[in-house]
């Protein structure tokens, strides 16, 4: 968490967020008004939100990393929109720690160079849009962060990702594997895409893949920016 986010918590009358999200931050919620739901109810939580701001509140909407990664941001605006309120509902986006970088930094230094970041979520993008993405950043030799990678009902887009992968990079690519990053019950796994999926990677997982370039060297992955030493 970011200290901005630390503070904005703080100063809220009312706080929306995905009910676990909200449980991650109990310690800090004390007395103040809080509105959560479950998975699949964004657009609940995000009206909800503007009610509250609309009724004059200070309203602080959680998002799990950074709010304008596959965050709440981006519906929050949309929706404001749609009701013609953007110019009459003052909005801030803090930025947040996103899973891409937490994660990095518990590896090593995996994304020093050019990266991709693309969900395996099927919700709400179809996975043909998902597989083409996937495709068109191993072709390119990125740097591959995969967030929600699977789900107890959702684990054979983890292993069509790592087909796609094994297509265009080496078996012996560097994987990193990071569950709950940065929180409590953190798991670090260090492989390669030969053996990646003889790790657990859930929904609380983000693995990075390699480049042509990344190494493992002495219990860190560097992917090395260029420089001649």
């Amino acid at each position: 968490m970011s200290a901005r986010a630390l503070e904005a918590l703080q100063s809220a009358d009312v706080i929306v967020g995905y009910k676990t999200y909200i449980d991650l931050i109990k310690d800090l919620i004390q007395d103040r008004k809080v509105i959560s739901t479950g998975m699949t109810r964004e657009k609940e939580r995000c009206a909800a939100a503007i009610e509250q701001a609309a009724a004059g509140h200070r309203v602080a909407v959680v998002s799990s990393g950074d709010p304008g990664v596959y965050g709440m941001a981006g519906l929050i605006l949309e929706m404001l929109e749609a009701r013609d309120q953007l110019k009459t509902t003052p909005v801030k986006i803090i930025p947040g720690i996103t899973s891409a970088t937490a994660s990095a930094a518990r590896l090593g230094a995996p994304l020093m160079h050019d990266f991709a970041v693309i969900s395996l979520s099927d919700l709400l993008t179809p996975w043909e849009t998902i597989e083409k993405r996937l495709v068109a950043a191993a072709r390119a030799d990125f740097v591959i962060v995969l967030y929600n990678p699977a789900s107890k009902k959702r684990d054979w887009q983890i292993k069509k990702a790592r087909e796609i992968c094994l297509y265009y990079k080496a078996p012996t690519t560097p994987v990193g594997i990071v569950k709950n990053a940065a929180r409590e019950d953190e798991e670090i796994y260090i492989t390669d895409l030969s053996g990646m999926l003889d790790y657990p990677i859930d929904m609380l997982t983000t693995v990075i893949v390699g480049n042509r370039s990344t190494r493992r060297v002495e219990g860190f992955i560097i992917t090395p920016r260029g420089y001649v030493l």
